[in-house]
């Protein structure tokens, strides 16, 4: 891999905000590395401060379904009834799960 941008590694870019719980992925970019990816999401993504936790990670990593194979990669999972959380009790006062 040379030096130069246009050989970079695509980045995908996750943001905690203050305000969630989950990381939401907020867009891709080119890095020479995980430092440089880091340090140029958090210029990109949070310069009004909004996050608090930024995860980078090589888009040549991420293994992703198809939406056409929605139906028959997704149908195993509804004749199982414990999967969905209507089928635990969640105590009183217990915001977040």
């Amino acid at each position: 891999m040379t030096n130069a941008p246009d050989h970079w590694p695509l980045w995908e870019i996750f943001v905690r905000t203050k305000r969630g719980l989950n990381h939401q992925h907020t867009g891709s970019l080119y890095a020479s590395d995980a430092k440089m990816a880091l340090e140029n999401a958090r210029d990109l993504y949070t310069r009004r401060q909004e996050g608090v936790s930024i995860w980078a990670v090589p888009a040549t990593e991420i293994t992703a379904s198809s939406p056409a194979d929605e139906g028959p990669f997704f149908e195993p999972a509804e004749d199982k009834v414990y999967r969905h959380p209507t089928f635990y009790p969640v105590p009183d006062g217990v915001e977040n799960l």
